[in-house]
């Protein structure tokens, strides 16, 4: 017999050989509506096994990649701070031995944990955002730690004109009126990505993928349904222009299985985490 070992299909490989290390963020205390994406991450492991590792989209297979899944943090509900220091420490290892983090959450403030590792190593880092809502807000019924201020607090870290905005419908007046001033949001699609790609060129990235960007009539199982969002094809084709620039940590966040009974969101999940780990390996 061997033993069971829980990964994402095709992430098997051993942690010294990969280039790409996942790991799970199941956190969900700062939820402002709906809670339970602290279960994403182990339901996107189970059902990955529904999908194939090969892509048809782009004629690659996770059987020919070298990736690690290390499986999820043991996080302390109750006590934000610890949760991301514990979530920096993790990303900082990884990134120590030259691998890339890929954090599977959760809510979004997780995100804030990985990108404090990032910029320490990357000090001219610039962030990638696509998300249903703005998440600008200095602080959520007095909390600053929160979802809903998560891209706030990432700008405190790398300061203004680095954080790019897509698929954004939500928010409000104030954080737009903010973020006017300090970040790049592009309100409701993908339109201006290959500009700010090409601008980007090779400067160090982080891409943090809220999956409320998709429209809830194809992705309902997520905490803050959005109505008019992106379809998967269209962000599957944002995700591969992004996917060309010098990305040094990501994640994928705010998937809620318990609201979508039939499966349909987290099957979703699993075949985009395939593609986006396909894209990104090098």
């Amino acid at each position: 017999m061997n033993k069971n070992i829980h990964t994402f299909i095709g992430c098997d490989s051993e942690y010294d050989e990969s280039k790409i290390v996942i790991f799970g963020a199941p956190f969900d205390s700062t939820t402002s509506y709906r809670p339970g994406t602290r279960f994403a991450s182990s339901a996107i492991r189970n059902e990955s096994f529904g999908i194939e590792t090969y892509s048809p989209y782009f004629d690659k297979d996770l059987l020919d990649t070298k990736i690690f899944d290390s499986g999820d943090l043991e996080l302390c509900f109750g006590n934000t701070q610890i949760v991301l220091n514990a979530i920096e420490s993790h990303t900082a290892k990884i990134l120590e031995d030259n691998k890339l983090p890929f954090m599977i959450g959760g809510e979004h403030l997780v995100t804030l944990g990985a990108v404090r590792a990032v910029y320490k190593k990357y000090p001219d880092l610039h962030i990638i955002h696509f998300d249903a809502h703005a998440d600008l807000r200095d602080d959520y019924l007095g909390e600053k730690f929160s979802h809903a201020s998560v891209i706030r607090r990432c700008h405190d870290l790398v300061g203004d004109n680095r954080i790019f905005q897509f698929g954004i419908r939500s928010g409000d007046r104030e954080e737009f009126a903010w973020g006017k001033n300090h970040v790049y949001t592009n309100k409701f699609n993908f339109d201006g990505l290959s500009d700010v790609v090409k601008k980007l060129g090779d400067v160090p990235v982080y891409f943090t993928l809220d999956l409320d960007v998709l429209d809830p009539s194809i992705f309902c199982g997520t905490g803050t349904p959005e109505a008019d969002g992106v379809s998967f094809r269209e962000l599957l084709m944002a995700i591969k222009e992004v996917s060309g620039l010098n990305i040094v940590g990501l994640d994928m966040n705010e998937l809620s299985p318990i609201y979508d009974q039939s499966g349909a969101s987290t099957a979703l999940a699993c075949k985009l985490m395939r593609e986006i780990l396909l894209l990104i390996y090098k």
